[in-house]
């Protein structure tokens, strides 16, 4: 599965102040924050009724080229939202010269629930393009560029402002889909990772199935917060015993909870929002976000380098041997390959602990992968840990 266009780009402040299109922000040693004299915006959660008038202020960036056109486009981003403050990303397309749709927004984001409901923005169609929660699909538009806007908000009483630290945006064209025979090989080992298996915990969703059943209905949907807190205690970065102190009962494992929690997207009821799980990640200190990666060739060079990926992938039972169970979107952590370079899984979607490490063949696990999701893979890793060299067409 190669020659597919992919393309990330991302901004980080305040290294980036000078780009984009910032009113009533101003860059800190945090990133963007509002600056003294932030403009008003009075805002009504549709998922509470609650109407609140806000301090407000906006970035645009400025149009990121892409050199080809792009069926999708999914941002994702880290940020400071303390109690009172929130988040909201738009996303339009370009080609040449002018913009070529909308505004379309992805995503009203803290990370608290306090403040506001976390959530996507449902109804957002048209002739040009349509938003499928975290991802705007291209339909009628010609997409080669791409323009994001974020605009920080801050309740009137907030004692603290928002600050964003990081947006990026992954463009991609759409998977090769049947180009591959579920039993040919791919090239394995390119990465220097065949016999590496980080030692990432093992954590099961599964026994949260008869525990909580709020912020999606318990831990056989869990799979995307299960695989963040797994990745993040790799790291020694998971949330500590105070942050979490509020699940009663604190069931098999509290942190757990409350990732699913902090990731749940109101509007589509589901802890399975992938920005949303980045930008969960991010609080607890670690850089985060979404891409989308060719291969597991690729895969490999995250593996050789000690980070560990969660990927997404959808089949049915028997697709992939070793995975005897449907899904139509799963999310798993890639944690290493062996000699031969088959992936080795945590895979959340296990009764205990005990059986969440798998094998699986390479062929029909990167086929469920790409065609599956179009190779969605989410970075976890603290900044002193360095990322592999990108390829020519960078997307990381």
């Amino acid at each position: 599965m190669t020659g597919r266009d992919i393309a990330y780009r991302r901004f980080r402040f305040p290294a980036d102040r000078d780009v984009g299109l910032a009113d009533g922000l101003t860059a800190g040693p945090t990133g963007l924050a509002l600056d003294g004299a932030p403009g008003r915006l009075t805002h009504t959660d549709p998922h509470s009724g609650t109407t609140a008038e806000y301090a407000a202020g906006s970035w645009t960036s400025p149009v990121t080229p892409l050199g080809f056109a792009a069926v999708e486009l999914v941002p994702s981003w880290t940020a400071h939202t303390p109690a009172g403050c929130w988040l909201r990303v738009e996303l339009r397309g370009w080609a040449g010269d002018a913009a070529s749709t909308g505004w379309y927004e992805l995503g009203n984001w803290a990370a608290d629930d306090s403040t506001v409901h976390r959530a996507s923005v449902p109804g957002q169609a048209d002739d040009r393009a349509r938003v499928a929660a975290d991802t705007l699909r291209v339909t009628g538009a010609t997409v080669t560029g791409w323009q994001v806007r974020v605009t920080l908000l801050r309740r009137l009483d907030a004692a603290d402002g928002p600050a964003l630290r990081t947006i990026g945006v992954v463009a991609s064209t759409d998977p090769p889909g049947v180009g591959q025979r579920a039993g040919a090989r791919t090239d394995a080992g390119a990465g220097g990772a065949r016999g590496r298996v980080l030692d990432v915990p093992r954590y099961a969703q599964r026994l949260h199935a008869t525990g909580e059943t709020r912020w999606g209905g318990g831990g056989d949907s869990w799979c995307s917060p299960t695989c963040v807190s797994m990745v993040l205690d790799f790291w020694g970065a998971g949330p500590t015993p105070d942050r979490y102190a509020w699940v009663t009962p604190p069931g098999p494992r509290p942190r757990v909870v409350h990732a699913a929690r902090h990731c749940f997207d109101h509007a589509y009821a589901g802890a399975g929002n992938w920005p949303f799980n980045t930008a969960y990640a991010a609080t607890h200190g670690v850089d985060a976000f979404v891409t989308r990666l060719r291969s597991l060739a690729e895969a490999e060079l995250f593996v050789a380098a000690g980070i560990p990926l969660i990927v997404s992938a959808a089949f049915t039972a028997g697709q992939v041997p070793g995975l005897d169970y449907d899904t139509r979107g799963h999310l798993i952590v890639l944690v290493g390959f062996t000699a031969d370079g088959d992936p080795v899984l945590n895979d959340p979607y296990a009764p205990d602990d005990e059986r969440v490490r798998r094998t699986v063949p390479r062929a029909p696990f990167e086929r469920a992968w790409q065609v599956g999701s179009g190779g969605i893979a989410y970075v976890l890793r603290p900044e002193s840990t360095p990322l592999p060299p990108p390829p020519a067409q960078a997307n990381w």
